[in-house]
C-alpha cells in the first residue's frame, strides 16, 4: 500500500525501526510528546524544516516523504532506506540529564535521557565507539581546562572501563561524586593517578581502583562557540 501522508509515513517508519515516539522526539531535541502529538493529533500541522531534515537522514528517506515540497512514494522511500543502510543513516547517541564535574565535584542522581545527538555510523566506528555503549554528558567546572571546558559535551564509551584502563580521560565516580578526570597508570599495576589538567585543582596519586568506579572513556568532545 502506498503511503503519502507525512504522519502515516513517520508512524510507519518508527514502528518498522522499533523506535518509540518519545525517543524520536528526543532525537530532534523536542519534548517527549512532540512526535506523538504530530502523528496522532496533527499538531504541529507540519514538521519544522530542521526537524524534517534530521528525521529524513535518520530514517534514510527523502524529505518529501515527511512533508517537503515534491512527491515521493513509499516504494521510493523503501529503496532509499535500503541504499542508506550503512551509508549515511545517522545513529542517535543519548544525551543524559547530568553533568560530570570537572571542578570540586557535584553528585548527580538523574541519569535519564534528555535528548540525543545523531552521528554518522562510519565516524563512530573511526573513533572506536560502539553505538549501543555510548552516552553524551556535560562537563561541569574548570578543573580539566584547557583540555575540557565548563559546558562541553563529551561522548563516553561505557564499554571502555576498568578492564581496559589505560592513560586517557575518563568519567568516574569517587566518593559518590561523578567527575571527569585524566587517568595515568603508575609503575604499580594495582594503582593509578587521577589528574586535573588545570594545575589550580587537586590531583590524586596512587589511587586504589577499589575506591573508584570507572564509568567509561571519553572519546569525543564538542564545544559551543560564541
Amino acid at each position: 500500500m502506498e503511503t503519502s501522508d507525512p504522519r502515516e509515513v513517520l508512524d510507519r517508519l518508527i514502528r518498522e525501526r522499533g523506535d518509540s515516539y518519545d525517543a524520536v522526539s528526543r532525537l530532534i531535541g523536542r519534548n517527549p510528546a512532540y512526535i506523538q502529538q504530530f502523528v496522532k493529533r496533527g499538531s504541529p500541522r507540519k514538521l519544522d524544516e530542521a526537524d524534517r531534515k534530521l528525521l529524513a537522514r535518520y530514517f534514510g528517506v527523502e524529505e518529501q516523504m515527511l512533508g517537503a515540497p515534491g512527491a515521493a512514494t513509499w516504494e521510493q522511500a523503501s529503496k532509499g532506506r535500503s541504499a542508506a543502510r550503512g551509508h549515511g543513516a545517522l545513529v542517535p547517541v543519548p544525551r543524559l540529564a547530568l553533568g560530570a564535574s570537572a571542578g570540586p565535584g557535584s553528585l548527580q542522581e538523574d541519569e535519564g535521557a534528555a535528548g540525543a545527538m545523531a552521528f554518522e555510523p562510519r565516524w563512530l566506528r573511526d573513533i572506536g565507539g560502539r553505538p549501543d555503549m555510548l552516552s553524551i554528558i556535560r562537563v561541569d567546572g574548570d578543573s580539566m581546562t584547557p583540555t575540557l571546558s565548563d559546558g562541553d559535551d563529551i561522548m563516553v564509551d561505557r564499554s571502555d572501563s576498568i578492564d581496559r584502563l589505560r592513560d586517557g580521560i575518563y568519567v568516574l565516580r569517587m566518593d559518590d561524586v561523578l567527575m571527569v578526570k585524566r587517568i595515568a597508570r603508575t609503575p604499580r599495576r594495582d594503582r593509578f593517578s587521577v589528574i586535573s589538567d588545570n594545575p589550580l585543582f587537586p590531583s590524586w596519586d596512587e589511587v586504589d581502583p577499589a575506591g573508584v568506579t570507572i564509568v567509561g572513556r571519553v572519546i569525543w568532545a564538542g564545544r559551543r562557540v560564541g
